[in-house]
């Protein structure tokens, strides 16, 4: 007598529930790990006697690299499967963090903070987790788990900041960035607890096969879409708000005579409200249309920094800014993704999902970068502040036309109140 369940394989222990709770960690340390460098721009170039420029153009090459190599890596997990790439990314990530601490020159420092630490963040994306995630649950799931699993990321910041603050205050920022490398070798044995691409717990699921494509036609297919690339040139000013606003934020509250506590605490204060951003933007996600959830978050992000310029400067007003930024801050990030795997499955979604990214880390190129630099040339953020807003109201228009219904091979498999929402 048969009972309908497929044979048991070495595999079935990696349930979907293990696999979730093992990416939202993974997510928790490097998105964490790395959402803190903004901490280290002020003590490090103090030091060293660099220009802000110098710090923020390492972090802004780190940002271009990371986005370069995610496709990479998501296409290595497509593949391959996520634990290997995890944990040959935390290896590289916690190199180069230790050997930044050691950097004097600044060349050096685009080698170490830019281009190892870029690499290292990008095999260690919080975007390989969610991927991840993504395969276990089924599609009326899939939205909520994605912000279940930013959400994860943010709390990574909520932690790291303080600590990180913490540790420079008490110990130094070169003693700060040493223990903050130990702590990225963490992901490594997490990483095994996630699934291979063809065994991956709960990856089977009655009426979830996918039409065979190849990686190659999978990418051409995206590339020819319009609305693919009105998302990626969206997520260019996410990229854009988000890398400066974490990385030269705790300075710029400096700047206003307040404590560097307090841009520390705006920094966690972003992402403890990121977590209820990112949980809300995922639930909305099951239930209405993705890409006006999309244009309404760039257009309260512009707001939000035009209230922010027009405010007294004070700790209050700083950290009212924070918690409205945060809501708005990954929000982005599962309802993008969904938008993603909604247009063209999950099998690439890794790969496809890494080429939009890279658009968002061109942004965050130019925000890190212009951000240093027009510090140095005026002693003032104020210009790239209201750039923010124009971005953000650029990016609320160019969601609006996105057509992110199935492409035409899915369209018909796609059930009545599966969670897709209308759009």
């Amino acid at each position: 007598m048969t009972t309908g369940r497929p044979p048991a394989t070495p595999l079935d222990w990696r349930t979907p529930a293990l696999v979730m709770a093992a990416a939202c960690v993974i997510a928790t340390v490097g998105f964490g790990a790395r959402s803190i460098f903004g901490l280290f721009l002020e003590p490090m170039t103090a030091a060293r006697g660099w220009g802000r420029e110098t710090f923020a153009l390492a972090l802004a090459i780190q940002n271009l690299v990371w986005g370069a190599s995610l496709p990479v890596a998501g296409a290595l997990s497509d593949r391959f499967g996520p634990s290997r790439v995890l944990a040959a990314g935390a290896v590289v990530y916690a190199l180069g963090i230790r050997a930044m601490a050691h950097t004097e020159n600044p060349a050096l420092l685009q080698m170490t903070a830019g281009v190892l630490v870029g690499v290292g963040v990008a095999f260690t994306a919080f975007t390989i987790a969610l991927a991840a995630m993504a395969k276990v649950v089924g599609p009326e799931r899939r939205s909520l788990t994605l912000g279940l699993g930013t959400a994860a990321g943010s709390f990574g910041q909520v932690v790291f900041s303080p600590l990180g603050q913490g540790f420079i205050d008490a110990y130094g920022w070169q003693a700060a960035l040493v223990s903050l490398s130990a702590s990225v070798l963490v992901i490594a044995p997490l990483a095994l607890l996630l699934p291979s691409p063809a065994k991956g717990a709960g990856a089977a699921k009655p009426g979830a096969a996918e039409p065979e494509q190849s990686l190659a036609a999978a990418v051409r297919e995206a590339m020819g879409h319009r609305g693919y690339g009105l998302l990626a040139a969206g997520f260019f000013v996410c990229g854009f708000h988000v890398a400066f606003i974490t990385v030269h934020f705790p300075a710029y509250v400096r700047d206003l005579g307040l404590p560097a506590s307090a841009g520390a605490g705006a920094i966690a204060v972003i992402g403890l409200f990121n977590i209820v951003g990112s949980l809300a933007a995922g639930a909305a996600g099951q239930r209405w249309s993705r890409k006006y959830g999309l244009s309404s978050i760039y257009t309260l992000r512009a707001v939000a920094i035009t209230a922010l310029m027009l405010a007294p400067k004070t700790i209050t007003v700083i950290y009212l800014f924070s918690a409205v930024m945060g809501v708005l801050w990954l929000s982005t990030v599962p309802l993008t993704t969904g938008i993603v795997g909604r247009i063209f499955g999950l099998r690439h979604l890794g790969t496809l999902f890494g080429f939009v990214f890279l658009s968002h880390q061109l942004g965050s190129f130019l925000g890190v970068w212009l951000g240093g630099r027009l510090y140095d040339a005026t002693g003032s953020y104020d210009g790239i502040w209201w750039a923010g807003v124009v971005f953000g109201l650029a990016a609320a228009l160019i969601h609006l036309p996105i057509d992110d219904r199935p492409i035409a091979r899915y369209r018909p498999a796609v059930p009545v109140g599966s969670g897709a929402g209308p759009g």
